[in-house]
């Protein structure tokens, strides 16, 4: 961290009054500065001109998600002692020296490339902040973030601004970037109900589920199409997220479920399918909420009986279980709003529906409501059969 001293030099401007210690974040850096409290926040921007390269007239400097306004002082701006403000650069403009240079990053054009784009990011942010904080909805889908350390606690990509956006946001997209990790920040949202996070680039271990599990509001999290980095496991403390109502785990490499899913009994929607799921824990009978659930284009051979206990699901996608064998005997006697079963491509047929408890009413129901399902198979035997 950088320490300067804006006070007591010559020249200096309005430094008569209490110091204070001001904390400025600029482009991933920490520079610490002794200031009056009754200096005006111009005089905040040219003591940082110096240290960042950045004219006064192209720094914005935000405090608690709000812009501070050169014409005031800090203490009529309510900056107090060890304030963290955050500096943002408008219109990528410097004063023609070299800038401090940032502790072990190495000069490349890749990374001149990067640093580009976060800048123009930063001052894109600035200017939808106003909208996020009306909406509640802060949208950075495809906005290439990426973060590559392994022992990340923030994601540094992302500009301050958005942790600015903590108390208000319900909605966070993350959608289609390049992260490689979700670190124990994401806490700080904890006004979160829906949380997307899919196609980036997700692995086991670069996920802080202790940071996801304290969001106690979030209802929706949406982790699929992580597979090119091997999202195989989801780990136990996914069981922490007690008001769940959606969980989208879709297109990556899962081998199981947890147990402790069961612990989500608010869980309305399950979407697993298209991994490489080979059995499900009989725990799932204690989600008693979900309506709908997609295992289709997995490695499945069973459904453990629990399902019978979802008296609530009304939508059951197997398709593409090539081995699929067997389904719970008391399916259609106790799901009894079971509306749409599709087993395209396993190994269930007509005659074994048939023989299950409850298929007549289940296929009245689905006459009623034409949206059966079935193989080409049993759907040639069951008009066979209507002649």
């Amino acid at each position: 961290m950088e320490v300067a001293n804006a006070a007591g030099a010559d020249g200096d401007v309005n430094t008569a009054g209490t110091l204070i210690i001001v904390n400025i974040k600029f482009s991933g850096r920490s520079i610490s500065l002794d200031i009056s409290l009754d200096s005006f926040v111009r005089d905040l921007k040219f003591h940082l001109q110096p240290l960042t390269n950045v004219l006064p007239q192209n720094q914005k400097l935000i405090f608690q998600g709000k812009l501070l306004v050169d014409d005031m002082t800090l203490r009529s701006s309510e900056v107090i002692n060890g304030a963290k403000i955050m500096l943002i650069r408008s219109q990528g403009l410097h004063q023609g020296v070299p800038p401090v240079k940032r502790d072990a990053l190495a000069s490349s054009k890749l990374k001149a490339v990067m640093e580009n784009q976060n800048s123009e990011n930063e001052i894109r942010f600035l200017k939808d902040f106003e909208h996020w904080k009306a909406s509640g909805v802060i949208a950075l889908s495809d906005c290439l973030l990426e973060v590559c350390r392994p022992d990340a606690l923030f994601w540094e990509d992302i500009p301050d601004i958005v942790y600015a956006g903590r108390t208000f946001a319900t909605v966070l997209d993350l959608s289609y970037n390049f992260l490689q990790e979700v670190p124990f920040a994401i806490n700080y949202f904890q006004s979160l109900q829906k949380l997307l996070l899919n196609r980036n680039e997700l692995g086991d271990d670069s996920i802080s589920w202790a940071g996801l599990a304290s969001l106690k509001s979030l209802t929706n999290l949406c982790l699929s199409h992580n597979n090119f980095c091997s999202l195989t496991t989801l780990p136990s403390t996914l069981g922490f997220l007690t008001s769940l109502k959606q969980l989208d785990v879709a297109n990556n490499k899962l081998t199981c479920l947890p147990s402790e899913i069961g612990q989500l009994p608010q869980l309305e929607m399950l979407m697993a399918n298209h991994n490489s799921l080979s059995t499900i824990p009989t725990c799932i009978g204690n989600c008693i909420s979900l309506v709908e659930v997609n295992l289709s284009t997995n490695l499945l051979t069973e459904l453990p009986d629990a399902f019978a206990n979802l008296h609530n699901l009304k939508v059951l996608t197997l398709s593409n279980n090539v081995d699929l064998k067997y389904l719970p005997k008391t399916l259609f006697k106790m799901c009894k709003q079971l509306l749409t079963l599709n087993v395209y491509d396993t190994e269930i047929t007509i005659d074994l529906l048939r023989q299950l408890e409850g298929w007549d009413r289940f296929e009245l129901r689905k006459r009623n409501n034409r949206i059966f399902e079935l193989g080409e198979s049993a759907e040639f035997a069951l008009e066979d059969d209507e002649k």
